[in-house]
């Protein structure tokens, strides 16, 4: 599953999201399966989707429960749609493991 999910890149991973603003709960929901039969990791977060408010408020709830900087982490492509490609700055083997544990611990 991570390897559809995941991607090493060469300053960093790429992570496949699907957001849902305007949720009730600010929270990681797991994972979808996407016509092609890739994955992507799905989010809520409460925030809107005006001026980028939706998008800093996944960064906020990843970098939690990743345990990472905030800063670390930006929006690669998909700023003003619903699926996204989060870019996580670092080594990439060592983001990709640690993605990939995390991921492995909460796949449902």
């Amino acid at each position: 599953m991570t390897a559809s999910l995941v991607r090493r890149v060469k300053n960093g991973v790429l992570v496949a999201v699907r957001l849902t603003p305007k949720a009730r709960a600010a929270r990681l929901n797991g994972f979808a399966v996407q016509a092609d039969g890739s994955f992507m990791l799905k989010a809520s977060v409460t925030a809107a989707p005006e001026r980028g408010k939706a998008n800093k408020a996944l960064l906020a709830l990843l970098a939690k429960a990743w345990r990472m900087p905030r800063t670390a982490l930006s929006v690669a492509a998909g700023a003003t749609g619903r699926n996204k490609q989060i870019h996580v700055a670092g080594d990439p083997a060592a983001l990709y493991e640690t993605l990939d544990q995390w991921m492995t611990a909460h796949h449902d």
